[in-house]
């Protein structure tokens, strides 16, 4: 009998990218509203990538068995 496949989630697949060095990408919260209050130097800052911190890797990879 062939064994089960894990399914990618489709919403983490959208939202991550998993780097060649294992490193899992992301986009930074708080930009969605409330952009009037914010400093320029403050959007800036969130308009940029950052990394999946150590604590949620693991979540995230099981949300992404495929890579």
């Amino acid at each position: 009998m062939a064994k089960d496949k894990m399914k990618t989630s489709r919403g983490a697949a959208k939202r991550f990218r998993i780097k060649s060095s294992g490193k899992i990408k992301r986009k930074r919260a708080y930009l969605r509203h409330g952009m009037r209050k914010k400093a320029a130097k403050v959007k800036r800052r969130l308009s940029e990538k950052t990394y999946v911190c150590g604590a949620d890797v693991q979540a995230v990879k099981a949300l992404l068995p495929n890579g």
